[in-house]
């Protein structure tokens, strides 16, 4: 098989890259590992609503994803904030009125961000995306990039004049052959750029009543004690089942030696924020993205402290004289880690095509 362009990775970067592809009606394949599209975005019915296990927000000021949102005919809405917030202290003291809803100003999407992975998924003809199909090696030859594709029981070869990374450069680094091998030195820009909240864990808590509204709070708390460490509203737009989510702060060995009991501490944090009324959720789950190797390496383990400086190394510019061409939000120069920047990565790797 051969195509102009190779898309491989289908989370937001690589379906906004897609999209643009259709539009235009190019010559183009989109691969993804996973048995469904989406990437670090997926949203899942727990307990009767659907809540965004990854990323959950966006904010004014990102122009590219509110002009999709628009475009897909999505809704969003603003991110619950009314009532007191909640703050815990590393010896377990709650108080009570501590601070500002941190996401206030936040957008969310009724139906969760997986329903624009759903409509933008729908632009495409299906015969232009595989899914079950990993990218395991590339061979530059003078036809253009030769691509081995596993998929499902059957092993694919496809031939294309780009190949777009649509992924963290630290999965394509620990997963992808290259023939030849490149540097040493580009295989450490690779190692060296984070994979954004790869090593993080996210819980969801589901209720039959909003309790915490009922009783004068946001839902917003801060924790310095665990196991999570920021907690926020994650109902739907109206109406129940309604929830609360929070990032676990444990790093991923706790995790691991934690694992029968930390949904249990997880609950009886809830009830020392929030009440007695939280102490029987309609479902509890934990997400945790370290675990999955499709989005995280043994690199993102341990994830850093803070919003890492994003953008393209030079010497990761032009492999292959431009043939290969990352595309994922690390790479994105402005909004790099946001979802935002996931569709400016697709817009520079358009760009280099």
């Amino acid at each position: 098989m051969k195509v102009d362009v190779l898309v491989v990775g289908g989370g937001l970067s690589g379906l906004s890259l897609a999209n643009r592809l259709e539009h235009e009606s190019k010559n183009y394949l989109l691969v993804e590992a996973r048995a469904r599209l989406g990437g670090r975005i997926f949203t899942q019915d727990i307990g009767g609503v659907e809540l965004d296990l990854g990323p959950a927000w966006y904010w004014p000021g990102q122009p590219r994803l509110e002009q999709l949102v628009k475009q897909l005919n999505l809704d969003p809405f603003d991110q619950y904030s009314f009532g007191d917030s909640m703050y815990e202290s590393e010896d377990g003291d709650i108080s009570r009125g501590h601070g500002f809803v941190s996401m206030q100003g936040s957008y969310r999407i009724s139906g969760g961000f997986g329903l624009l992975i759903k409509r933008l998924a729908e632009t495409l003809e299906s015969q232009n995306y595989w899914t079950d199909a990993k990218l395991l090696s590339l061979k530059n030859t003078n036809e253009g990039v030769l691509a081995t594709i596993q998929r499902a029981d059957k092993t694919e070869i496809v031939t294309a004049s780009k190949v777009v990374l649509a992924l963290p450069p630290r999965l394509v680094q620990e997963q992808i052959l290259f023939e030849p091998n490149l540097s040493a030195s580009e295989f450490h820009s690779m190692l060296s750029i984070p994979t954004w909240m790869a090593g993080q864990a996210k819980m969801v808590a589901v209720y039959d009543q909003p309790y915490w509204r009922e009783n004068g709070m946001s839902g917003d708390a801060m924790s310095r004690r665990g196991p999570m460490v920021e907690i926020h509203d994650a109902s739907p737009k109206s109406g129940g089942p309604y929830a609360l989510f929070g990032f676990v702060g444990f790093p991923l060995d706790a995790r691991l030696k934690l694992r029968d009991e930390i949904l249990t501490l997880a609950k009886q944090q809830l009830v020392d924020l929030f009440g007695d009324e939280l102490s029987n959720p309609v479902s509890l789950h934990i997400m945790d993205w370290a675990l999955e190797p499709l989005t995280s390496t043994i690199a993102d383990y341990n994830p850093p402290m803070s919003h890492p400086a994003y953008g393209i190394p030079y010497n990761l510019s032009q492999l292959w004289k431009g043939d290969i061409i990352f595309g994922s939000t690390e790479v994105a120069s402005r909004f790099g880690g946001f979802l935002e920047g996931a569709i400016e990565a697709a817009e520079m790797a358009y760009g280099k095509i």
